[in-house]
């Protein structure tokens, strides 16, 4: 379905999806032009120094954006992801052969450098993030309210891209208690789960492990559809701030 606005609406809209849609917390997945990789590399098996795989897609919020910069590198004895944000926000983005999400946990190890402590994920003039994952999922557009509808159709004219019908981002907050479920500031359709906050584990390495069916029911309410897709995004454009991160390997397991 594609939904006909009225002229001031669609200003209205349009105008809110270039400020908000057109920034940090959401993430288009699903018609870029590489093909879905049937896996997910790890980075420690990659050469430092080296490019990513092509399955991972440079994702541009908008060009007026500074672009995060993320480089592989050898780091403690072994190939990690270092991302470097200078009043920036820009990821990356693997689109992935859909998959059930029954059965599958996310894995993976990260390390925040610094930290944003005037960030707030709450608001959308201050969500900014040292470290976020995201797991995109697939599902029924037409069923969501007309608003999440619009939301959509916006992302797409700002972007070119569509938007999936669900994400889960799992995110460094600033002051927030870990196992918070924040709604994106945005779109309903983005839910933000807190696994680390704050300054005190600045530079030591976090391991996480995710039952990704669990996360979404929690969050959404709902069983999850086929996940379509992984990103991660390390941003400071609304704060005006600079960080820098580390990201080690990512892996869904059963």
């Amino acid at each position: 379905m594609r939904l006909k606005l009225k002229r001031p609406l669609y200003k209205t809209l349009l105008s809110l999806s270039l400020l908000g849609l057109a920034s940090c917390a959401t993430m288009e997945v699903g018609d870029l032009q590489t093909p879905p990789a049937e896996k997910v590399v790890k980075f420690s098996d990659l050469n430092h120094g080296g490019r990513l795989p092509k399955a991972w897609q440079v994702w541009r919020i908008t060009p007026q954006k500074n672009k995060t910069e993320y480089t592989l590198e050898q780091y403690e004895g072994k190939t990690v992801l270092h991302a470097s944000a200078d009043i920036a926000a820009s990821g990356l983005v693997l689109p992935l052969q859909p998959r059930d999400a029954a059965g599958l946990f996310l894995n993976w190890q990260w390390k925040a450098l610094d930290y944003i402590p005037n960030a707030n994920n709450h608001d959308s003039s201050r969500d900014d993030a040292p470290l976020r994952i995201l797991v995109a999922f697939d599902g029924d557009k037409t069923k969501l309210p007309v608003r999440d509808q619009m939301v959509f159709e916006m992302a797409k004219i700002v972007s070119g891209h569509d938007m999936p019908y669900a994400s889960l981002m799992y995110v460094w907050a600033a002051k927030s208690p870990v196992e918070m479920v924040i709604t994106s500031p945005r779109t309903s359709r983005v839910k933000m789960i807190v696994v680390n906050s704050g300054g005190k584990d600045l530079g030591r390495w976090q391991q996480h492990h995710r039952d990704l069916t669990k996360d979404y029911q929690a969050a959404f309410g709902e069983a999850p559809g086929k996940i379509i897709g992984l990103g991660l995004l390390t941003d400071t454009d609304n704060t005006r701030t600079q960080v820098n991160a580390i990201y080690g390997d990512i892996e869904l397991t059963q």
